[in-house]
């Protein structure tokens, strides 16, 4: 029977080094292709139940079972894409408005920056036009980059599409193939470690959709209460923002802030619109967040950040949304394999009350 090899622990710190460095070089070099690919699973995750209600109980044949519930989902993504074009549209129809309220709300900051810091509006204005000469000289570069960054996402969102279908048609193949990995006596544990991860992820994105819809809705009934206009769409585009980690809902309020120039340049408005942003912030971050977030993946505070800040790093938004799921099924896997325990439980939120350590006194005999 072949005995296990004990390493020092200088050496299998070595190794756990050298395979992080392994894979985050890895991960940020083929980021274009992995990213698409980690989207697509996560979206197959979701998908399962109506391919599963499709194929194994209304017996429709996987090859259709699979294209159905793609296009469904496709669709469901068209709908909303849809009611946001057109909402946007109405917005792009006031663009004179928002223009003349926007200088207005300008020259009124103007003589208060000028009033309060005692800076001359002619120092501010030389500023602002260094400012726009930069961008100017600048400007083809930033149109093709935004045209370039257009592409991608469309690309990207047909990769996506394709390889959703794809792991629905193999998922069977695909599981098949970790069985052939392992031995048998092993079967057991990756079985449970397959289905931790399916519910973990299932239940992970339902609650970030139920987010969404929460947010939106406490957005929207802020926005229409303070009288903004377009609080509808302003409340939906807040709630899908949202699911930006930390930069999203500053994207949101600026956007929120624009629009409310439809109606009046009054500094009043955009107040009444930060203190609306800030009460849905803190009902999100102290309620919803701990409630349906952080109850289904078990991630603290710290590793998320980090988890976040390192995916931005390597594959930007889709980084970022990628992180939290990605440290779930890090968790699940590290929680289940007796040596990479102490990672798991460095990943989790567990917080003991009290830890001593209790050190034997060794007794010498005379």
């Amino acid at each position: 029977m072949n005995q296990p090899v004990t390493l020092p622990f200088y050496a299998k710190l070595t190794f756990i080094l050298l395979t992080v460095i392994c894979i985050g070089t890895i991960t940020y070099i083929g980021s274009n292709i992995i990213t698409p690919v980690m989207l697509a699973f996560l979206f197959t995750v979701l998908l399962l139940p109506l391919h599963t209600l499709l194929h194994h109980k209304i017996h429709i044949p996987i090859y259709l079972a699979s294209f159905i519930t793609v296009v469904i989902f496709v669709l469901c993504i068209a709908a909303i894409l849809a009611f946001i074009s057109y909402q946007v549209t109405d917005i792009a129809n006031d663009f004179d408005i928002i223009k003349k309220n926007a200088i207005s709300f300008f020259n009124n900051a103007q003589s208060y920056i000028h009033e309060k810091f005692q800076i001359s509006i002619w120092e501010q204005k030389k500023y602002i036009e260094k400012v726009t000469n930069d961008s100017v000289q600048n400007g083809s570069g930033t149109i093709g980059t935004a045209i370039g960054s257009l592409s991608d996402i469309l690309f990207n969102g047909m990769l996506v599409v394709v390889f959703t279908f794809l792991f629905l048609l193999y998922k069977t193949h695909f599981i098949l193939f970790l069985a052939k990995l392992f031995d048998k006596e092993d079967h057991a544990k990756l079985k449970e470690i397959i289905t931790q991860i399916k519910i973990s992820i299932n239940n992970y994105i339902l609650g970030l959709i139920f987010e969404m819809f929460v947010v939106s809705i406490l957005t929207g009934l802020g926005l229409w209460i303070i009288g903004a206009k377009y609080f509808i769409l302003l409340g939906l585009m807040t709630g899908i923002l949202n699911l930006i980690p930390y930069i999203g809902i500053m994207i949101a309020g600026i956007l929120t802030i624009l629009s409310s120039l439809t109606g009046t340049p009054d500094l009043s408005i955009i107040i009444s619109i930060l203190v609306v942003n800030i009460i849905v912030q803190l009902i999100d971050n102290n309620i919803l967040v701990p409630l349906i977030i952080n109850s289904k993946v078990e991630i603290n505070a710290l590793v998320s950040i980090i988890g976040i800040i390192i995916g931005g790093g390597i594959a930007g938004i889709s980084g970022m949304f990628l992180a939290i799921p990605l440290l779930a099924i890090l968790k699940i896997i590290f929680d289940r394999i007796e040596p990479l325990e102490p990672w798991g439980y460095v990943m989790g939120n567990h917080m003991p009350k009290k830890f001593t350590w209790r050190i034997r006194k060794l007794k010498t005999e005379n």
